[in-house]
């Protein structure tokens, strides 16, 4: 037995040898590829189907978005509400989300309804109708979401942003307005729903405590129907960003905070400076602890917390910082904000704080390895980026070896104000 009054030995996180449970991978007879983790004491299981069907992908604004999200609003054989009723009965939750290149269809399940669920599922990807009398729902209530949206300064502000970073008509940078739900005809969301989920090229993620005929149950459901394999589509869209640096936009007169951005453009993950700045971004504004939080938080009291982070966009990324404050006092954290930014540049990070980055990144990757959840999100993360599991373990050699030196050369590179675009949103 364990001698109780001896402490167990501490370890900080950056010791520890963290490893990435293998992903499992088998073909249904149509060709499309099922990614599965197996693991967990619960039995319960997620099935997502991803579609290559996101806003990259459509000639009209708001289609896809709007195929996605009506998925389980009917099908040939049953209405949104006996759909709904389907799904409550046995305790499962089905969600969808749309964005640039991808769409999703989400299932959490009890193990022992998959026989009665995954055929439902099926169903709402094949055979959904898109009524005109529950597209007219769906328009009224998202046109008046987005006009109480619209009042709120973050909301605008992150809409802007994203246009000066990558232009009006690029897919990054495209927002909604009132109009564009009114132009959406029924015909429309049928042929996308038709060419991109009926037809359409599709990779399934499952992880849990999976049955031991998971196969058998994925392939006799999702195995008939006419998806198509293939490698992940790349689609080049032109990025054209604002040429003025500085904006200020009034949203509201009486408005008394303001919504901040600060951003620049940004590789994407397969750059060998990503993970590096990942570490730099952690220091600059990543986590609670790290300097921007304790200068304009803690010290300043703008805001009650900002963030920098980099968008988790797959053919570009962009470098963000966000945050509200007080509508007199945006002028003084966007000062302070590259203060930050000089002395990131101008002096080393002691190790100390470089220690203290290193234990929280590498606590943050453990805590993502807990449960297979997580685990199949992780792996959903490579696979869809086009990059392996070694770039695991080279963000983690990166996060333990990155020297002061490093991280100061890398603020010199990215981390100069004239590169950043300026927006403030009241």
């Amino acid at each position: 037995m364990p001698d109780r009054s001896v402490s167990p030995v501490i370890k900080d996180p950056v010791d520890l040898n963290l490893q990435l449970k293998p992903c499992d991978r088998f073909t249904l007879d149509n060709g499309v590829p099922v990614y599965s983790v197996n693991a967990g004491a619960q039995e319960v299981t997620m099935v997502e189907l991803v579609f290559f069907a996101g806003n990259s992908f459509e000639r009209k604004n708001i289609v896809a978005a709007t195929t996605n999200f009506m998925l389980k609003n009917g099908t040939t054989s049953k209405t949104a509400f006996e759909i709904n009723e389907q799904f409550e009965y046995y305790g499962a939750y089905l969600n969808r989300t749309c964005v640039n290149e991808t769409a999703t269809v989400s299932l959490h399940c009890l193990n022992k309804h998959l026989r009665e669920i995954l055929p439902v599922v099926a169903e709402v990807i094949s055979e959904s109708v898109f009524r005109e009398e529950e597209l007219a729902i769906y328009k009224q209530n998202q046109k008046q979401r987005l006009e109480v949206n619209l009042k709120k300064c973050d909301f605008v502000a992150n809409r802007f942003i994203d246009e000066y970073l990558y232009g009006r008509n690029h897919p990054y940078g495209k927002y909604t307005s009132a109009a564009d739900f009114d132009a959406l005809h029924r015909d429309e969301i049928l042929e996308f729903f038709k060419t991109f989920y009926v037809n359409g090229q599709c990779l399934i993620f499952v992880a849990g405590k999976l049955p031991a005929d998971m196969q058998e149950q994925l392939n006799s459901v999702f195995g008939r129907l006419p998806l198509k394999s293939g490698p992940i589509p790349s689609i080049a869209h032109k990025i054209v960003p604002a040429k003025k640096k500085k904006h200020r936009v009034i949203n509201d007169e009486h408005g008394v905070q303001g919504a901040i951005r600060v951003a620049r453009d940004f590789p994407n993950r397969h750059h060998p400076d990503f993970v590096k700045c990942q570490v730099l971004n952690n220091i600059f504004g990543g986590f609670f602890g790290s300097r921007l939080m304790g200068n304009i938080r803690e010290d300043k009291g703008y805001t009650y917390g900002i963030h920098s982070y980099f968008q988790n966009h797959i053919q570009q990324s962009a470098w963000m910082v966000s945050t509200e404050a007080g509508r007199e006092v945006c002028e003084p954290t966007i000062k302070e904000i590259y203060n930050e930014m000089e002395d990131l540049r101008e002096e080393l990070v002691d190790e100390e704080e470089l220690m203290l980055v290193r234990n929280y990144m590498m606590g943050t990757i453990l805590a993502d390895l807990d449960g297979p959840f997580q685990m199949i999100a992780r792996w959903k993360n490579y696979i869809l980026n086009g990059i392996t599991e070694d770039y695991f373990y080279k963000s983690i050699e990166t996060i333990k070896t990155i020297t002061a030196e490093e991280l100061k050369s890398l603020a010199e590179k990215y981390l100069v104000p004239d590169d950043f675009y300026e927006l403030v949103v009241v």
